[in-house]
């Protein structure tokens, strides 16, 4: 039992071993010794993972004792106890339940009603519903064994410390983070009365009490609390206890969520290190560690690196645990997320699915784990932009989570944030900017102030509020973002430098270029402190910082910061992905502001194949492939094949996107745009009213893109002389363009000097 609780069980086992030897000897065959020992051995092989082994010998244990001892006998009882376990181990809830049920009738009918072994046998079966995610089931169980404790215990008795630590782990579980703390922190008080200052269970609740600040996102309070659990766990146990492992494990994942990734790192190799010792090879604890350093791995998008510690997760997993085990799906999900990050959807969408499968067959219907696959699933589909499926997928993890969960739980803002993020893809921003309040109204009902999940809200609703062209409000949201982020995340943290790109992306489209330029170079400063000089998120803020150049007229500059993003593309890409073709529109749209026009086809025509090589026929990508080579057709003024490469655009977003989507109203625009260099006036007319109607149901009154339709259409009925017309729609492109443009942008003086054109012309 000593080199048991040490985590030596191979020494335990031997010596268990060796005692069931000489009782076979000295003993009847149906002594209850023999059952003492194979119960021994069960438990080793337990503690090591080996859940087949810990079954056939708890099997042997329970049929010896159904033979020498009388049927309602309390040792029976605790043959179907540890039955139980095991088979909660292996994730058979179900006939987990069962067995704590049938222990829990022996107790009943042998012991008197406040007897400790009944609380037990409460806190076993509230133990499995809390791992089914039936929490208000696990919450009455823990409750009752409570009740049992206070009534049978001295009021500091370390059983209790017990019930209410369970409690507490309940209340995490729900995202009711204060009751959990209350219920924590009752446990350590209970705790430092009844125990030795170093005891191990001391360093359980302070491991505790740290996951759930974790949880709260307030990190610095996490890792101290961890540190706190380390330092006694250190003290009490062997050096190559597994306790001390999870202690590693935990603070890496604080560093992790930190984005100290380095860290994070280091600490769950550390963690690894020990079970391999403590260990057997097989051990579902070692798969544990291999997937949170494949997710590192991910973290610093070292892909193969990543596939190859969750696929090493995954063998050990098969091995030691049944096929439809909830562990399984985890790591199938984590391999999803890997394809996902490599933008090898396709491979990424069959690992969720696949993950998903095992869930319904192991899992109860309405179980969170569930609803995080069909989350994931439609991340995968929104990316694709196959945004009907993206939806139903999210509908149905938010059914399930609304069933699972409390109506304040952090999961549930998670899911209004995702159904948030298609609404505003398909360009429902009114639909938007209503899911992201509630997920807001969520967060701040159950969150601290300053977690980073509010500053995901408030940047997402800024990003609706920029598109919709209402830019001080965006700036105003994203500065609110940016402000909790610096204090909740490291100085170098890569959600640091996405705050700054969205303020750099709308100070861009307000034509305050410097200050854009600023914003998006303070983005690269920390990129490159953060990852590998060849990250594909290097390459996007290169671009960036191009467009902004490009907008500038300062060309060269432009090209040669373009150039540096396709070459970082190239080398983190295939030759084939999505990602390289944003790279070969952004030099053509250098070339193109050159007027260096073949130049610009033959990049923008790179862009369409690998388009077209990588994603769905009706993919909005390829649309916007299609516009960028009508434009510089149209430019050639070769105006039928501008035609016809804008006609193929719109045909697609009418397939893909949402009716009032702005991009259907950019191409109906760019028609228009021909049709006017065409002269062909009237026609030209019909497809910017066109556009008009879906850009004020989309946009804002105030938006940019109303001013440009305004312009042109203002300046078609000035070339076909209805000036009064052309003076009604230039004066409100100048009214949109002087509210949210600095006096002496380009676009104003241009207006300006149209207006009195029109005018003399009247």
């Amino acid at each position: 039992m000593v080199y048991d609780n040490m985590g030596e069980y191979s020494k335990a086992l031997s010596s268990y071993e060796r005692s069931l030897e000489i009782r076979k000897i000295a003993l009847p065959p149906n002594h209850p010794s023999l059952a003492t020992s194979y119960n021994n051995i069960a438990s080793v092989y337990s503690h090591m993972g080996e859940y087949a082994k810990a079954l056939s010998s708890y099997e042997r244990s329970l049929e010896i004792r159904k033979i020498a001892l009388p049927s309602n006998h309390p040792d029976l009882a605790t043959s179907y106890n540890n039955i139980a376990s095991v088979y909660d181990s292996m994730g058979e809830y179900s006939k987990a339940l069962s067995f704590y049920e049938r222990s829990l009738e022996i107790r009943q009918m042998t012991l008197l009603p406040n007897h400790p072994d009944l609380a037990s046998s409460y806190n076993n079966i509230a133990m499995v519903y809390d791992n089914m995610g039936e929490y208000s089931k696990a919450l009455s169980s823990y409750e009752r064994s409570l009740e049992i404790r206070k009534m049978a215990l001295p009021p500091y008795h370390p059983d209790l410390a017990s019930s209410y630590n369970n409690i507490a782990m309940v209340y995490s579980h729900m995202g009711e983070y204060s009751k959990a703390l209350s219920s924590y922190e009752r446990s350590l008080e209970i705790q430092k009365i009844a125990l030795p200052p170093n005891h191990p269970h001391l360093a359980g609740s302070y491991n505790n009490i740290g996951m759930v600040y974790d949880n709260m996102g307030e990190y610095s309070r996490a890792l101290s609390y961890y540190e706190r659990s380390f330092e006694i766990a250190e003290k009490a146990l062997p050096p190559n206890h597994p306790a001390l492992a999870t202690s590693y494990n935990n603070i890496g994942g604080v560093y992790n969520n930190m984005g100290d990734y380095s860290k994070a790192l280091s600490s769950y190799e550390r963690s690894l290190k020990i079970q391999k010792i403590a260990l057997p090879p097989n051990h579902p604890d070692l798969a544990a560690s291999y997937n949170n350093i494949g997710n590192m791995y991910k973290n610093i998008s070292e892909c193969s690196k990543a596939l190859s510690s969750h696929e090493r997760a995954l063998e050990i997993q098969k091995i030691a645990l049944p096929p439809n085990h909830p562990d399984l799906a985890y790591s199938y999900n984590n391999i999803g997320n890997v394809y996902y990050h490599m933008a090898e959807y396709s491979k990424a969408l069959t690992f969720h699915q696949r993950s998903l499968a095992i869930r319904i067959i192991a899992l109860p219907p309405n179980h969170s784990d569930i609803a995080h696959s069909y989350n994931n699933i439609g991340t995968v589909y929104s990316t694709v932009r196959v945004y009907s499926e993206a939806l139903s997928s999210y509908e149905r993890a938010l059914e399930i989570q609304k069933i699972a969960l409390p109506p304040d739980h952090p999961g549930l803002a998670t899911l209004y944030n995702n159904i948030g993020n298609v609404y505003q893809n398909i360009g429902d921003y009114s639909k938007a900017l209503s899911t992201y309040e509630r997920t807001l109204e969520i967060q701040k009902k159950v969150l601290p102030p300053t977690h980073p999940d509010i500053a995901t809200s408030y940047l997402n609703m800024g990003l609706v509020h920029s598109n919709m062209g209402e830019y001080s409000k965006a700036l105003s949201l994203y500065d609110r973002a940016l402000e909790i982020r610096k204090i909740a995340l490291t100085p170098n943290h890569l959600d640091l430098a996405s705050s700054y790109d969205s303020i750099g992306s709308t100070y861009s489209a307000m034509g305050e270029y410097p200050k854009a330029l600023s914003s998006y170079q303070r983005a690269l400063e920390i990129q490159k402190k953060a990852l590998h000089p060849d990250h594909p998120d290097l390459a996007s803020s290169y671009a960036n910082i191009g467009l902004v150049y490009s907008h500038m007229d300062e060309y060269s500059i432009a090209v040669a910061f373009y150039q540096r993003s396709l070459e970082i593309r190239k080398k983190a890409l295939s030759t084939n992905q999505s990602d390289l073709a944003s790279s070969y529109d952004g030099i053509g749209s250098m070339y193109s502001a050159m007027r260096k026009y073949p130049e610009a086809l033959s990049s923008y025509e790179q862009s369409l194949e690998i388009r077209k090589m990588t994603l769905a026929s009706n993919h909005p990508s390829i649309a916007h492939s299609y516009s960028n080579i009508g434009s510089v057709y149209d430019h050639m003024g070769e105006h039928m094949k501008a035609l016809s490469s804008y006609q193929r655009a719109l045909e697609i977003q009418k397939t893909a996107l949402h009716p009032n989507q702005p991009d259907l109203a950019s191409s109906y625009a760019n028609i228009g745009l021909v049709y006017s260099h065409m002269g062909e006036y009237s026609i030209a007319v019909s497809f910017y009213e066109r556009s008009l109607e879906i850009r004020r149901i989309a946009l804002s009154p105030t938006h940019p893109s109303l001013a440009a339709l305004y312009d042109n259409i203002g300046s078609v009925y000035s070339n076909m002389g209805e000036y009064s017309k052309a003076l009604l729609f230039l004066q409100k492109a100048l009214e949109i363009r002087q509210k949210s443009l600095p006096p002496n942008h380009p676009h104003i003086t241009k207006l300006k000097t149209k207006i009195e054109d029109v005018e003399k012309k009247m």
